[in-house]
């Protein structure tokens, strides 16, 4: 299993403030389908804890799905973005027009 947003992605944007409680529910997040992915162990370790600005799925395809479960976590457990992942984010979302990015707020 893989994280939509890394544990480390979630602590440099806002998890780093909550409490032990609150990251332990973020990391077992089981209420959304987006919030955990399973992946094989090589696409697991290619990705690590890159952001969008960072890594992007290869496939164009996988894109859109990507960045919808992306921001539908951050989202859901209101995480920040900086400047790049929003840049990088929004580039990619002008080919996603019937994409949408739904969450439940935690």
């Amino acid at each position: 299993m893989d994280h939509m947003v890394p544990l480390t992605g979630a602590w440099d944007s806002g998890a780093s403030q909550w409490t032990a409680a609150r990251r332990q529910a973020y990391a077992n997040d089981l209420g959304t389908e987006r919030s955990l992915i399973a992946v094989t162990a090589k696409s697991n370790r290619s990705k690590a804890d890159q952001d969008p600005a960072q890594r992007m799925p290869p496939a164009i395809d996988a894109q859109c799905t990507y960045l919808a479960d992306r921001v539908s976590t951050k989202l859901r457990w209101s995480l920040t973005v900086d400047r790049a992942q929003r840049d990088t984010l929004r580039q990619v979302a002008v080919s996603c027009e019937s994409t949408d990015a739904e969450f439940e707020r935690m």
